[in-house]
């Protein structure tokens, strides 16, 4: 669980790791698997290697993996080249196309935003096949809420997307008179136009870039 590398995430994974909570999930993953669970993603830290705290611009949180074989590949949202696109990765391609006239792209995978200081984070960072929120609520929340605090209270002002209901109880995590926090329902086909905050017309892609701008610090290539 620990990161093993420079990415700057390494000592507050290490110190989670440690902890009460980090301890308890460890033990509950070595159980699910003895017991013969099939776990996503491989890399569930994959997304603080690919994007180091100090080059954080947006947060992106979302709820946890996906929970389909292929899916799930460390960031939240994205799938591999040649993975069909889920159907909350479609509304969010949908959303860009309607705020931003963005053409669908050639695949899934989001590592492109990721390299552009976009955190792809969910709430909970496993899943068992299948069984969707199956991990919640076992330890993850903790590490996510000390990466969320490390994003609010160091380095340069932040957008914030928390998409969902269980990624808008971070929402108090946030210094709303810092950083830039846009919150609407969860793109998943069950919600993504629903009250009361709907995705599908939330702008978000379009009010992320202009604040970014104004505060001088480019706007994300989506």
């Amino acid at each position: 669980m620990v990161l093993q590398d420079d990415s700057g995430w390494a000592d507050l994974t290490a110190d989670f790791q440690a902890s009460a909570e980090g301890m308890a999930l460890q033990g509950f993953l070595d159980d699910r698997r003895a017991r013969g669970a099939t776990i996503y993603p491989p890399e569930p830290l994959r997304a603080l290697q690919l994007t180091p705290p100090g080059e954080v611009r947006v947060v992106v949180l979302g709820q946890d993996p996906y929970h389909g074989p292929g899916q799930a590949e460390g960031l939240a949202f994205s799938v591999a080249p040649g993975v069909k696109a889920p159907p909350s990765l479609r509304n969010i391609f949908q959303e860009l196309q309607r705020d931003l006239a963005l053409a669908a792209p050639a695949n899934g995978s989001l590592v492109r935003w990721a390299q552009q200081g976009v955190l792809l984070l969910n709430t909970c960072l496993t899943v068992e096949e299948g069984q969707p929120a199956s991990h919640a609520n076992r330890g993850w929340e903790a590490l996510t809420d000390r990466i969320i605090g490390r994003c609010n209270a160091s380095g340069h002002p932040k957008v914030f997307l928390l998409w969902g209901a269980h990624a808008q109880k971070k929402a108090a995590l946030v210094d709303p008179g810092r950083h830039l926090l846009l919150l609407a329902n969860h793109p998943s086909p069950l919600s993504a136009r629903r009250g009361p905050l709907p995705f599908i017309g939330c702008s978000h892609f379009s009010q992320t870039n202009e604040w970014l701008t104004r505060q001088g610090a480019g706007a994300i290539r989506w």
